[in-house]
Order: structure tokens, then C-alpha cells, then sequence
């Protein structure tokens, strides 16, 4: 942008500066008055274009010069001299608001108009009365488009970033539903495996068989999960859960020594790749949840349809414990059902604790 305008001051104080040595050669003036009038309208499109002047001293630094080119011009409308009212206008147009813009080259236009007006046999006024006019609002066109695809250029630059923005939450979610799960589950069968490491070792040593399978399976998770903001290798992401994989999620929770109770209905593949992979997650950091704030406590985990839609409900009775640091899971999982169309709910009830989602 600062080049664009740099570029366009320098070319027209060049041409404003060439059109007035032309009309300096081409005028009947004497020519000490005629240099002097050249020099004054070079000169004036030096200083504005070196000080970047803009506004209202701008255009009376180009009146002055408009002046010592209309002195030149004087009842001779062969003299090339005009093209420099035209290089005012477009100057003006570039760097003014439309209304100054259009304004100053309705002012420009009259001028041949009262040369035409004051010697109506000199041909050629006419043509310069509509080349003004033309000029002025081709470039007001112009810098209007400009200005419009500036704009859109910013508006696009922010969509992006804020698709950016989202997509790195999203993938941060993905990533605290897997990690804390890994976690919660295998501190499960690690603690486990300490109880019973010297009455039982065989059930110690198939905890932590477990505890190293649920890690390394998370792991390859969270490598997919990471994955999916990599755009080169498609075909090399892995695929993320849905609500096929609620069953095997539970099982985890089963074998850490958790007393979940899932209940589905019969046609989860229908729920799709975005609503199963919602249910999911929400059913993971759910159950996750009661595991650490409400363990022992068994869990109810229902997927079914309603008439809203698709409800998932995770209850576990028992008051939970209080979280010492409030964590961002309850707000991940609203986020995960709002997203969709559809809402979730969270909160004690009748001694315990009731997770509901409405996927529509």
C-alpha cells in the first residue's frame, strides 16, 4: 500500500511537472513568464508530493499550480499544458475523499468551459471539458475499488486468522479429552498396581500392562489429533473416535476397576463422523470427571435418540469432591454440543452427578 502511493505521487508530480515544461515551449506567453509559471507548478508538485501533504492543503497547493498552468494555456487549447488540470484531478482523486475528489474536478472541468465561453472559435475546449470529467471519475472509480479491495483483503486476512484461532482450540480440546483420560485411566491401574504388588504380582503386572497399553494408544491419539493441522499428507491422519468406539472407551474405564453401566441404542454408526465423535468426547471427559471427583461411584452412561435429537446422559451417584483447580473440561464439553445446534447441562442431582447433551 505505502508503495502503491509513493509510486503514484512521484508519477504524477513527474507528469504534472513535464505537462507545465510543454506548456512553457507551446505558450505564447513571454518566456520569462512562461518559465517562471512552469517552475512555480513544478515546483508546488515537488513540496506536496515530498511532504505527502493530503486534504485541503493539498488541493490549494494544486490550485496554485492549476493556476500557473491555466496562465500558460490562456486561449489556446492546442497547448498540452491542460493535461496537467487532468493530472491534478487524478492527484486529488488518489488521495481525497470521494466528495472532495468529485468536487475538485467538477471546479477543473469549468475552467475550459470559460476559455470556451470567452473565445467560443478556439476548437478543442469542449474535448478538454470532457476529458476532466472522465479523468476525475475513472479515478474516483479506481481508488474506490482500491479501497473495497483493501478491505476485503483485511476482511479475508481476519477470517483467516480467526479460523486459525478456532482450529487451534478445537485441536487443544481433542487434546485435553485424550491426555486427561490417558491419565485418569492409568493413574487407575498404576494405583491399582501398587495395592496389589506384593499380595497379588500377576494382577500388578497386568495393571500396568494396561496402564502401558491406554498410554501408548492415547498416544497414538493425540499424534493424530495434532495431525489434523497438517494439510501435506492427508491420507496419513489417523481416524478420530465416534460413537462406534463408546463401548471400547467403557471397557477402558472397566478394566481401571470403574463400575460403568453403558446403555445404547442399536444405530450409533447413524449419529456420523462430527455428532459421534461430539458424543464421544463428551462421554469421555465426562466419565473422566466422575473417576476422579466421584470415584468408586458407579456411572450410568446412556446414547440414544429423542425426540431433540441425539441424548447423551452420564450420571454417577455420590457427591463429587471438589476439583482444587477449576479446569476447562465442563466448558470444552458445552462447547463440543453448541457447536452442533445443541446444548448441555451439568450439575448435582439426587445425590449425585448428571451430565446431559442433546445433540440435534
Amino acid at each position: 500500500m505505502v508503495m502503491t502511493e509513493r509510486t503514484a505521487r512521484v508519477a504524477a508530480q513527474a507528469a504534472l511537472a513535464l505537462f507545465a515544461a510543454l506548456g512553457a515551449l507551446m505558450t505564447d506567453r513571454a518566456t520569462p513568464a512562461a518559465l517562471t509559471a512552469a517552475a512555480i507548478a513544478t515546483a508546488i508538485g515537488m513540496v506536496l508530493a515530498w511532504r505527502r501533504m493530503t486534504g485541503w492543503p493539498m488541493v490549494a497547493g494544486l490550485a496554485v499550480a492549476a493556476s500557473a498552468l491555466v496562465y500558460l494555456g490562456h486561449e489556446q487549447s492546442s497547448n498540452l499544458c491542460w493535461m496537467g488540470l487532468c493530472v491534478v484531478a487524478v492527484w486529488v482523486a488518489l488521495t481525497s475523499p470521494t466528495a472532495l475528489a468529485m468536487s475538485v474536478g467538477a471546479v477543473l472541468a469549468v475552467v475550459p468551459v470559460v476559455e470556451w465561453l470567452l473565445d467560443p472559435t478556439e476548437p478543442g475546449w469542449g474535448a478538454w471539458f470532457v476529458g476532466i470529467l472522465f479523468t476525475t471519475a475513472l479515478t474516483v472509480f479506481a481508488h474506490r475499488l482500491r479501497l473495497a479491495m483493501m478491505q476485503l483483503r483485511a476482511a479475508q486476512d481476519e477470517l483467516a486468522e480467526r479460523s486459525r484461532a478456532e482450529e487451534r482450540n478445537r485441536i487443544a480440546a481433542e487434546v485435553h479429552d485424550v491426555i486427561g483420560h490417558a491419565l485418569t485411566v492409568s493413574l487407575l491401574h498404576i494405583g491399582g498396581a501398587r495395592l496389589a504388588l506384593d499380595e497379588t504380582p500377576h494382577e500388578a503386572h497386568r495393571s500396568l500392562l494396561e496402564a502401558e497399553r491406554l498410554t501408548r494408544e492415547s498416544l497414538e491419539e493425540v499424534r493424530a489429533t495434532v495431525g489434523l493441522m497438517h494439510t501435506d499428507f492427508p491420507d496419513r491422519r489417523a481416524p478420530l473416535p465416534g460413537a462406534g468406539d463408546l463401548p471400547a472407551l467403557v471397557e477402558s474405564f472397566r478394566r481401571a476397576g470403574s463400575d460403568v453401566d453403558l446403555q445404547v441404542d442399536d444405530h450409533l454408526g447413524a449419529l456420523g463422523a462430527t455428532r459421534g465423535l461430539a458424543a464421544y468426547r463428551i462421554v469421555q471427559e465426562a466419565l473422566t470427571n466422575a473417576t476422579k471427583h466421584a470415584p468408586g461411584q458407579p456411572v450410568v452412561v446412556r446414547v440414544g435418540p429423542t425426540r431433540d435429537g441425539t441424548t447423551v446422559t452420564v450420571r454417577n451417584d455420590g457427591p463429587p469432591k471438589p476439583a482444587p483447580i477449576p479446569g476447562g473440561g465442563l466448558r470444552g464439553m458445552r462447547e463440543r454440543a453448541e457447536s452442533l445446534g445443541g446444548h448441555l447441562t451439568a450439575g448435582p442431582t439426587d445425590g449425585g452427578w448428571l451430565v446431559e447433551a442433546v445433540l440435534p
